[in-house]
């Protein structure tokens, strides 16, 4: 394979020749018709060529070492039996781009294993940016944690992923995904059916990350059992939830008094994740200040309580959203 070269910035030139003993996985780091490695250059700037075996990185040092290091996480990404797609490829460039900090973001540079991980049964869950990584370190150290930020950075999927581990592994007894009933915007109006299938369009994302991470018969059996038990913020009240792991997802739409009523549930042995995103409002008119912004004011700095911020940067879908979110917070209508 070989290219055009791309203009390196201003800068000494450096190349360094990377040898992969597998060439099997080779196709799968190259991607289709080399569309991993075009992103590269044109994000990194960097001339690439591959024969065999052997890759070829030219441009500026700093540009080279970027390319080496997000090369070789891939590489060891699909050594481990993961997917890489042009997301991920996305995601690995950003990480690469960041400074190692204490061992929070990329384990120790030989190892091949990333600093920290999430296993649940069907799959194995990986940070895809610096935040996320903190988010996930966050989830193992501290009894109550708030994730604020846009769609699309991981907030609920990861909670969820944890929250399973742990209720695989025995350290929790039950888990229980909250969300509360409030449109996007729009008047649903009376809804057929019995409670649950009221309730349930609301609670759907809740249900396709739980289905990412558990087989689905497995969902309904513990959804059966009462091991994994998904309702609307109002069925919490009165309740106190003891060896438990628990979500609460859409926080920026509950009310102060909401907020309050459910972080009081917390009993011993137990985890809360309150997600949400505080620029993405559905409360409706005459409603107080979202609970949500109420209460990470209240609570931040107190101990056992940790704040993990996401931004547009951090998103993981498309990289279009991450510039929507971008678009939609840098210019007021």
């Amino acid at each position: 394979m070989s290219r055009k070269p791309v203009p390196a910035q201003s800068g000494e030139r450096s190349r360094v020749e990377l040898l992969f003993d597998k060439p099997q996985l080779l196709s799968q780091l190259f991607g289709q018709y080399d569309q991993h490695l075009v992103a590269l250059e044109n994000r990194l700037g960097v001339y690439i060529t591959a024969r065999g075996n052997r890759v070829g990185l030219e441009g500026t040092a700093e540009q080279v070492a970027l390319a080496r290091d997000t090369l070789n996480d891939l590489y060891h990404r699909i050594q481990r039996g993961e997917e890489v797609d042009t997301g991920l490829v996305d995601a690995a460039i950003a990480m690469a781009a960041e400074p190692v900090l204490d061992g929070i973001i990329r384990a120790d540079s030989g190892s091949g294993a990333p600093s920290v991980m999430i296993r649940t049964r069907k799959k194995t869950i990986v940070p895809r940016t610096p935040a996320q990584a903190h988010y996930m370190r966050e989830l193992t150290s501290h009894e109550m944690i708030f994730a604020l930020g846009p769609a699309g950075t991981g907030k609920t999927y990861i909670a969820v992923a944890q929250a399973v581990s742990q209720l695989i592994s025995g350290s929790v007894q039950r888990l229980i995904l909250s969300r509360p009933a409030v449109e996007a915007g729009e008047k649903l109006g009376f809804l057929p059916g019995d409670m649950k299938e009221k309730v349930d369009p609301y609670l759907r994302p809740l249900y396709d990350a739980l289905h990412d991470c558990l087989p689905a018969e497995q969902v309904e059996r513990r959804i059966a059992s009462g091991e994994i038990e998904i309702a609307p913020i109002a069925f919490m009240r009165g309740r106190t939830l003891a060896d438990a792991f628990v979500i609460l997802d859409e926080a920026q739409n509950t009310t102060p008094a909401q907020m309050k009523m459910f972080l009081t549930r917390f009993g011993q042995n137990s985890r809360m994740v309150i997600c949400g995103d505080p620029n993405q409002t559905d409360l409706p008119g005459g409603v107080p200040a979202s609970g949500l912004a109420d209460a990470t004011f209240r609570l931040e700095g107190v101990e056992g309580i940790s704040l993990c911020r996401f931004t547009a940067g951090d998103v993981v879908r498309h990289p279009i959203v991450g510039r929507i979110v971008e678009a939609y917070e840098g210019k007021e209508a």
